[in-house]
């Protein structure tokens, strides 16, 4: 359990910064003798090995056994980007280079997976990028075609230009004609509304109405209850393999662990799910991501939303040791324009 961080005074504070700042950069233990000449501030090697040994005292900086230098802990990590970082809004050419792959141009899942090889190029680590789910975006269209006595191919046209194939088992065999009467009836009573609406609406008529329509209702219940709750792949990476070449994270067994991680996504997932609401970046230093496997990772991500609704999150997985500065901004664009891009795509609920 992490202890209370008892407040750090001007010269404790600069010489942490300073101390994290050079090992971002460098990834060598940091002694001394580097922080007198790199830190800025007027005063001795003496007065900062006491200030150094305070720091470890309360758990910000650990002193690796092969060095007399010092490493950031997760919580001196904490507290850097808590109060200590300063971030810059991202540089136009960055600006410029996401502005044109997430863009409007694009259907929704290109634009997806464009957003996450963009942070992993950006990056150089994990690009991740949560997938709204399809009941959030309006259906154009809907056709259906029989395939055998109980097997129908269902093909959805989404409001956002997407096209799924989705083949599903009905309890009781369909003739064409009734599948041609489901799929028009569909079209013209529901075409431009969310999926999660429609299921329940043709429950409640199929229930209020007892007329010639029941039998295409009761057909539209069945195949709609199949096609519309198909499931959706639910996250996308890219750039796993940049990490193989990271200096922190070569240990054999962490990677194995780690990318045993990134086939599974649950965990994954899961972690990013939890920021589905947070307003703006929310970073995960280490074991605050509550999985093993990322005990030394970073995970820095921010939710997209289009119309003030939030649709999924994305970001960035990588070592403890990155460029936060870079990286943090780096997060929160992407986010504001795959927002905006999706943004007359999503239908509210």
């Amino acid at each position: 359990m992490a202890r209370p961080i008892t407040p750090l005074d001007a010269r404790a504070r600069g010489l942490l910064r300073s101390l994290i700042a050079q090992y971002i950069r460098d990834g060598e233990p940091v002694g001394s003798r580097t922080l007198a000449r790199h830190s800025g501030l007027d005063v001795s090697p003496a007065t900062i090995r006491n200030i150094m040994a305070d720091l470890e005292e309360v758990g910000l900086v650990a002193a690796p056994h092969t060095s007399a230098g010092r490493v950031p802990t997760v919580q001196g990590y904490r507290v850097f980007v808590d109060s200590l970082l300063q971030v810059q809004p991202l540089g136009e050419g960055d600006l410029a280079q996401l502005r044109a792959q997430v863009s409007p141009g694009a259907g929704t899942q290109a634009l997806l997976n464009n957003a996450s090889q963009l942070l992993s190029a950006m990056s150089h680590f994990v690009g991740v990028v949560t997938v709204p789910r399809r009941e959030q975006f309006a259906f154009k269209h809907i056709d259906f075609v029989a395939l055998d006595s109980q097997r129908v191919l269902v093909i959805l046209v989404f409001t956002d230009h997407e096209v799924q194939n989705r083949i599903i088992t009905t309890r009781r065999a369909y003739t064409p004609s009734e599948l041609e009467q489901t799929a028009n009836y569909l079209n013209a009573h529901f075409a431009g509304r969310p999926l999660r609406e429609i299921h329940a609406t043709l429950l409640r008529e199929l229930r209020d109405t007892r007329s010639a329509m029941e039998r295409v209702l009761g057909a539209a219940v069945e195949v709609a209850e199949h096609a519309f709750d198909a499931g959706d792949e639910d996250v996308l990476l890219a750039g796993q393999t940049r990490l193989m070449g990271v200096q922190d994270l070569s240990d054999v067994e962490r990677l194995r662990e780690l990318f045993e991680a990134f086939a599974r996504k649950r965990e994954i997932l899961q972690l990013l799910e939890r920021c589905i609401h947070a307003q703006g970046v929310r970073i995960f230093i280490g074991e605050e991501t509550g999985l093993a496997s990322l005990d030394a990772c970073t995970v820095v991500t921010a939710p997209y939303a289009a119309d003030g609704k939030v649709l999924g999150v994305l970001g960035v997985i990588g070592p403890t040791r990155m460029a936060y500065e870079r990286v943090i901004p780096m997060v929160q664009a992407t986010a504001d324009l795959l927002g905006a891009a999706l943004k007359p795509r999503a239908q509210a609920p």
